[in-house]
């Protein structure tokens, strides 16, 4: 039977060793045990916070081979399995699909700016080609191109597989768009704005923060889901607050640099990011300042957590 995907996932960092030279797979264990351990209902690996262009074949073979066979079924893994050649994309997805995941994440082909005849034939050969469900990720920012809601409509229309999308395009309205256009059929990820997109309709948010702070960033879901509204408001402040302090100094490289310092800070080592993003060493004292501010943002919000869970077990 076909999986539902619903709720916050975590789109995660890809650990490394220390020199950077292979996939830490004792860290990737590690690290998984803990998603599950607080409740995550699915990951993503090798989208942009795993730094999928820096990975070589042989290791997304193992790394999806691993994360599939570790996790057994105790909570969704789906791939990111995008690639500038359509072939090369093709390829990454029924690789997937052989080792067991149980949903894709794909991009348009990026680089090349591709007319919207040019994505669709792209991700026709891919859904063609696997019967797997596939999420779209619409992310102008870094595929330079946007995916109008009447593109992603005549793309549900046309195949079974392609039902959901991450919506990352920073405009919040185009969640309603993209469930009107496809009448309810496509499922709507959050990119962005948690809760503004739950109240659009969307049914789950891709989700970065739960590298450092699963609890939190896939609980506040959970109080979306429950009616919450408040709750997960106050979340989100938070949350708003520490993704200023990164974007604030390198927005560029700050969610694959700073979320692996910070999963470290957390407890659960990761590694460094790959050239040619910036390493957190290669940040020094700033960098230093800066996760020093963030992991106090990060108390407040286990502090936070505790005392909504209080008042829903007091309820």
């Amino acid at each position: 039977m076909t999986k539902t995907f619903r709720g916050s996932y975590s789109v995660t960092v890809t650990p490394f060793t220390e020199d950077g030279s292979a996939i830490d797979v004792p860290a990737l264990k590690r690290f998984l045990d803990w998603q599950i351990n607080v409740g995550v209902p699915g990951v993503i690996i090798l989208g942009s916070t795993g730094e999928f262009l820096t990975v070589s074949d042989a290791e997304r073979r193992t790394y999806v081979e691993t994360t599939v066979k570790h996790v057994a079924g105790r909570m969704d893994v789906l791939v990111g399995t995008m690639n500038a050649h359509t072939k090369n994309a093709v390829r990454y997805s029924r690789e997937a699909q052989e080792l067991g995941a149980d949903g894709l994440m794909i991009i348009p082909p990026y680089y090349y700016t591709p007319t919207e005849d040019e994505i669709f034939n792209y991700y026709k050969a891919i859904a063609e080609a696997v019967s797997l469900r596939i999420m779209l990720y619409n992310n102008p920012f870094t595929s330079n191109v946007d995916m109008s809601a009447k593109l992603v409509g005549r793309l549900t229309r046309a195949f079974h597989n392609i039902r959901y999308i991450k919506e990352a395009s920073m405009d919040v309205a185009r969640v309603y768009d993209l469930i009107e256009e496809t009448e309810g059929v496509m499922n709507v990820f959050a990119g962005e704005r948690i809760v503004e997109s739950f109240l659009l309709g969307a049914v789950g948010y891709v989700n970065p923060y739960g590298n450092y702070i699963p609890r939190a960033s896939h609980r506040i879901w959970d109080f979306l889901v429950d009616g919450r509204i408040e709750d997960a408001k106050k979340i989100q402040r938070l949350i708003t607050k520490l993704d200023h302090i990164i974007a604030e100094g390198h927005p560029t490289y700050g969610h694959q640099c700073y979320s692996k310092a910070l999963a470290a800070a957390a407890g659960y080592p990761v590694g460094d990011v790959r050239p040619p993003l910036t390493t957190f060493r290669e940040l020094g004292e700033e960098g230093r300042t800066r996760l020093g501010k963030i992991t106090a943002v990060m108390r407040e919000l286990d502090d936070l957590m505790a005392v909504l869970d209080r008042s829903a077990k007091a309820a």
